[in-house]
């Protein structure tokens, strides 16, 4: 893995307004980044800019499969090379699981060279069976398991109740951290209303499953929702769906370098 140690001179006169945070290797303050298609010099950039501060990149969707194998393969390599997770979008294996094609998805995703995967029902319903079936696969292959909770369409969701029940058996059953859908609208989508503000109720009935906030990814793609959660939670809050080219910019929002977060401190 590339040598991550910032060297930047204004370290040395100003100090992070908020502090605390977290240095990579880390347990907490994850960031997941969704890539819609990043080509490799694009990829390369993200990584040599911003690397200290992204811990997870998901090939957004079924994008894995729109790729070039050698192209594929240096987008693996690269990620390894700059110490980053990572791993195909869930929305491809419920393809894989609605064709019947769950062992072949995860030893082709093992082949690849993927150290992780996504288990979701985002679109495609999913029993628990199956579910819990594929993150036992996945265990077993040695990935590690990010599993989501909710629906991509605001039409297909169900009680809360079912949500609860759904993150306390897969963290049960290994699951790493679970994902909170937001899709990267952040609006009518998983938990978020049509203005991307969480339905009334529904986090803290999630957080009560949970049981600690650490095991939840909170998808967040919108800047107040970024805001809202850092806010809440603090500079250490697991964070989704970031836009490739507002890695930093999220970083600056942890630890008190834009005016969102840093007149807080002052308020």
């Amino acid at each position: 893995m590339k040598e991550q140690a910032v060297n930047n001179s204004w370290m040395q006169i100003i100090s992070f307004p908020i502090d605390g945070r977290t240095n990579k290797p880390r347990t907490e303050g994850l960031t997941m980044v969704i890539d819609k298609g990043l080509g490799i010099n694009e990829t390369k950039d993200l990584f040599e800019v911003a690397a200290n501060y992204v811990d997870f990149l998901k090939l957004g969707f079924g994008t894995s499969s729109l790729y070039d194998q050698e192209i594929l393969s240096q987008k693996i390599n690269l990620a390894k090379e700059y110490g980053v997770m990572i791993y195909p979008g869930g929305t491809f294996m419920e393809i894989a699981i609605s064709q019947n094609k769950l062992e072949e998805y995860i030893s082709m995703a093992c082949k690849l060279g993927y150290p992780a995967v996504e288990i979701s029902d985002g679109t495609v319903n999913i029993s628990q069976e199956v579910r819990e079936r594929a993150i036992a696969m996945a265990l077993d292959a040695g990935l590690l398991v990010l599993t989501e909770v909710g629906k991509k369409n605001l039409r297909d969701k169900v009680q809360i109740e079912h949500y609860v029940k759904q993150i306390r058996q897969d963290l049960g059953c290994g699951a790493f951290r679970v994902i909170i859908e937001g899709r990267e609208s952040g609006k009518d989508a998983g938990f978020y209303d049509g203005k991307g503000r969480f339905v009334a109720g529904e986090m803290e009935q999630i957080l009560e499953a949970a049981g600690d906030t650490n095991l939840l990814i909170w998808e967040a793609p919108l800047k107040h929702q970024q805001q809202g959660l850092i806010t809440m939670f603090g500079p250490n809050v697991n964070l989704g769906n970031i836009p490739a080219n507002e890695a930093l910019a999220l970083e600056a929002l942890r630890v008190g370098l834009r005016g969102d977060t840093l007149r807080l401190q002052f308020e």
